[in-house]
């Protein structure tokens, strides 16, 4: 399997909703408690569900429209919270690059799927 530019975007796009998520507990949480929790919690659970349903090696893999929901759900957080943080500049860039690089792994994803059948 060869690694393609967008595949290493994608990696570096799920490593940066990690931090988001970790960032926005952080800031908009009081310290030390709850804020201790959703900064580490949050982006735990993310990384939860991504590997469960959206990783390549998923532990229980979904259908690509799953997969789909599942990666719009974790970003669209990730975006969403720099909005929240007062951010919006932060938040559209990384959402488009989301976007975009989503819609390309998706079109080969189907185009993998179709190629088993």
């Amino acid at each position: 399997m060869r690694i393609t530019f967008n595949d290493v975007l994608r990696f570096l796009l799920e490593l940066f909703a990690l931090f988001s998520l970790g960032f926005w507990g952080y800031l908009a949480w009081p310290f030390p408690w709850p804020g201790v929790l959703f900064m580490i919690g949050a982006p735990l659970f993310a990384a939860i569900v991504w590997g469960l349903f959206r990783s390549p090696k998923a532990v229980l893999p979904l259908d690509p429209v799953g997969r789909a929901v599942v990666e719009i759900l974790v970003m669209g957080s990730a975006t969403a919270a720099w909005f929240m943080l007062g951010y919006p500049i932060v938040g559209a860039v990384f959402g488009i690059l989301a976007v975009v690089s989503g819609v390309i792994n998706g079109r080969s994803e189907f185009g993998r799927e179709e190629a088993r059948k």
